[in-house]
């Protein structure tokens, strides 16, 4: 037999709503007593307004505020004004997830997203394998996009590029020399306007040395790319069946999906 109580109510003690028969686990304090406001429910529950979920979806469904008190519409972000809250759901403090997490919309995060295991792509493959890109506004036609990708290569490179014009060396970054591998460098060059016959002549840690065919001016485009030293050299392909089968030093990477950064805890 069920029944029907209006008006608020106060529970001293604990509440326990279990099945026949059920002993749940007393829900206590440090001490063993009875924690008051505490709530025992082995559901399914459902808070919200009807029509939320179309059978029992889930063994906690919390959806949409909406009963005669509340304001609508509900708009995502505002205040709360009376009963129209912006949130179905409001955690303050940490919330842990033992099991899976089923987002079919986006997730917001205002600070790290850390994965103990496979983060996986909209398309059911890692994200390790998915394409690196930002998206922003177009700048130039109202209404439109603008999507980068990055570059990938089977080498940790770093690249500086620009315009010498009248000079024959070609500046490095100060911090290349402690940076990256002299050895490495790979130098393009594009003249501007006419035919100058540049080549590289010679290059250290500091400086690329340029010619030109009977000494004319220089004037010309460059990029140079180089690989870093700090480290092992980046193995292309391995065997193995994740990131974690790596055969060389994991902790020298950040890869999507799995978490190599060392920290001590404050």
């Amino acid at each position: 037999m069920s029944s029907v109580h209006h008006g608020p109510e106060n529970l001293s003690g604990p509440l326990y709503v279990t099945s026949e028969g059920s002993k749940p686990r007393p829900i206590v304090d440090t001490v063993g007593q009875p924690i008051t406001g505490a709530a025992y429910l082995q559901g399914p529950v459902q808070i919200g307004k009807d029509g939320d979920f179309p059978s029992r979806w889930a063994t906690l469904m919390v959806g949409t505020l909406e009963n005669n008190q509340s304001e609508s519409p509900i708009i995502p972000g505002a205040l709360c004004t009376g009963l129209n809250n912006p949130y179905s759901l409001g955690v303050i403090g940490d919330a842990a997830i033992l099991d899976n997490l089923d987002v079919s919309v986006s997730i917001a995060a205002g600070k790290d997203i850390v994965a103990q295991g496979e983060v996986m792509s909209r398309c059911g493959g890692h994200i390790l394998s998915a394409k690196k890109n930002f998206d922003i506004p177009h700048p130039m036609r109202e209404g439109w996009r603008l999507r980068h990708t990055c570059p990938e290569g089977p080498s940790n490179d770093v690249y500086t590029r620009g315009r010498i014009s009248g000079k024959r060396e070609i500046e490095l970054p100060s911090y290349w020399k402690g940076l990256v591998d002299e050895n490495s460098f790979t130098i393009t060059l594009t003249p501007i306007g006419s035919h100058q016959d540049v080549i590289v002549k010679r290059w250290d840690e500091q400086k690329v040395y340029l010619q030109s065919k009977g000494n004319m001016p220089i004037d010309c485009f460059y990029q140079i790319f180089a690989e870093r030293k700090d480290g092992e050299k980046l193995i292309v392909e391995y065997l193995g069946e994740s990131p974690a089968d790596y055969p060389g030093n994991n902790d020298e990477y950040s890869v999507s999906g799995y978490h190599y950064d060392k920290k001590e805890s404050e």
